[in-house]
């Protein structure tokens, strides 16, 4: 419970080497020592609000403003769960 709260405090940006790139025709990549992974809206605009000054949960809420829209909140929360699992984002 207490890493549950800790983790909500903790900000969420880029990690080192990672950047999102917008291609004229392609639309929003994400760079990394790895390679480029091609991203849809929705994924780059999660990433985008990663810059280390939002929370996780501040994020949730800049994409999801409605509370009551849990599925779609769940689903942010599931990318991030993600995107942090790949490597591409830190918490601080």
């Amino acid at each position: 419970m207490m890493q549950a709260a800790a983790s909500r405090k903790r900000r969420v940006r880029l990690a080192p080497g990672h950047e999102l790139r917008r291609a004229r025709r392609q639309g929003w990549h994400l760079v990394h020592p790895a390679g480029v992974v091609q991203l849809n809206a929705s994924a780059a605009a999660i990433l985008a609000l990663c810059d280390g000054t939002r929370t996780r949960e501040e994020i949730v809420v800049q994409i999801v403003p409605d509370p009551a829209d849990r599925a779609r909140a769940r689903d942010v929360r599931d990318f991030l769960d993600a995107a942090r699992e790949h490597g591409w984002i830190t918490e601080s």
